[in-house]
């Protein structure tokens, strides 16, 4: 509970009073006021106990937000609000002894409020309510002294109110700059705990713990999704637009890596799942975007990283998006590079003598006839030229390096040789 009353002393922090009245006018009422006021507060002094049983059952009774507090810790709140009502009375009497401790007092329960997550909007009912009681009894001891007294009470409550607004004002400050540090906290262990799960060093014991502080379930089925940006593009790792299959508003959990934006993605568990998600993907011109395979619980995401930084490896530099479940020879290329180079040196290494124009011709031929699934008819199609000219470049490319097209394993060194080409530069 907040202080509920204070001296005519000038306050540094919160509203200031209304401006007083002309001293002629107003010495001999203050300093009644001020005795009337003295006189009640010492009795308010040895009956704070009493005070305070009567605000706690006041608070259970009227302000929800309070009921769980006093239902889990009724000890712990009838004490915290004795220690208010302390300060408060105690400013009635000695304004300057106990203004520093007040002010303390109001920004501790504002603080352990926030971090108990009682409403706001509670505290400072909470405050009122204190004050309002304590006000009430200050006019009622008055008038059971002396009623005619009561008249005098009037030259201080407009203070007593600024009183209690300026200790609303501290509470609520404290408040808030306690929830902005637990805001604070909650998204760096949440942010810890993203890379703890993508870096797959996060521990067994600290599953269920993950699960429920980002709202995924344990055992779901998920994938990873990195996306970088491409070597000429300028800034960070750009963050592509994304319709997931459950719809737009299913969640993605973005966490920033070294080298690419990561997200966790919960997949739906149907048919189609990961090519839909693909699909969905609206990747922006010089983004590259990878998507690894799906995996089995939160245990799993080390693993789906790996998979989704092996997928953003084989898109090309061009930018685009890569399923990895549909590239898995250029991934074989990308997961080892050493080897790669290997062997596009030692299959593609003849072409080394032709001229550039020359042995460019032949790769684009190799490659259209591949990706035509060996059909020179359409391969000449999409390199305009007759089909007999891809089978003539075919057969200097066997004749220069020694391999037979037709030969299934020459075929697969072939395919990837050119994809070690392509994606690394071999």
């Amino acid at each position: 509970m907040p202080q509920v009353v204070r001296s005519r002393i000038g306050a540094p922090h919160g509203p200031s009073p209304a401006t007083p009245l002309p001293h002629r006018f107003r010495s001999l009422a203050d300093r009644e006021a001020v005795e009337v006021l003295h006189r009640a507060a010492r009795v308010l002094v040895a009956s704070l106990p009493a005070l305070t049983d009567r605000l706690v059952e006041a608070l259970y009774a009227q302000e929800p937000g309070y009921r769980a507090a006093i239902d889990s810790g009724r000890a712990e709140v009838w004490q915290e609000v004795h220690h208010s009502l302390r300060h408060n009375v105690g400013s009635l009497i000695q304004p300057r002894e106990f203004r520093e401790s007040a002010h303390r007092t109001s920004r501790w329960i504002g603080e352990i409020r926030a971090e108990q997550g009682v409403p706001l909007d509670a505290v400072l009912h909470a405050f009122r309510m204190g004050g309002a009681m304590v006000w009430q009894d200050l006019v009622d001891e008055t008038a059971r002294r002396d009623p005619d007294d009561v008249r005098l009470l009037v030259h201080v409550a407009a203070d007593v109110w600024n009183f209690v607004d300026e200790h609303c004002g501290i509470v609520a400050d404290a408040y808030r700059q306690a929830e902005r540090r637990l805001s604070w906290r909650r998204e760096n262990r949440q942010r810890l705990m993203v890379a703890a799960l993508l870096d797959g060093t996060a521990r067994i014991a600290d599953l269920a713990e993950a699960a429920a502080m980002l709202g995924l379930p344990e055992q779901g089925r998920y994938a990873v999704l990195a996306v970088a940006a491409a070597p000429r593009g300028p800034g960070p790792a750009a963050r592509p637009p994304l319709t997931l299959p459950g719809g737009p508003d299913a969640p993605a959990l973005w966490h920033p890596g070294p080298e690419a934006e990561l997200a966790i993605l919960p997949l739906a568990g149907l048919p189609g799942e990961l090519g839909a998600l693909a699909a969905a993907l609206d990747v922006p011109a010089g983004v590259r975007a990878g998507i690894g395979s799906a995996v089995e619980g939160l245990a799993a995401l080390g693993d789906a990283r790996r998979l989704a930084e092996t997928a953003l490896r084989a898109c090309p530099a061009s930018g685009g998006t890569v399923l990895l479940d549909e590239h898995l020879p250029d991934a074989l290329v990308v997961s080892s590079p050493a080897l790669a180079e290997a062997l596009a040196d030692r299959v593609l290494g003849p072409l080394g003598r032709l001229d550039p124009a020359d042995r460019d011709v032949i790769v684009e031929t190799l490659t259209a006839w591949l990706d035509a699934d060996g059909s020179a008819q359409r391969a000449g199609a999409k390199l305009y030229c007759h089909r007999n000219t891809v089978l003539n470049r075919l057969r200097r490319f066997e004749q220069l390096t020694g391999r037979c097209l037709t030969r299934p394993r020459d075929a697969v060194e072939v395919s990837l040789a050119l994809a070690a080409r392509r994606l690394l530069g071999a």
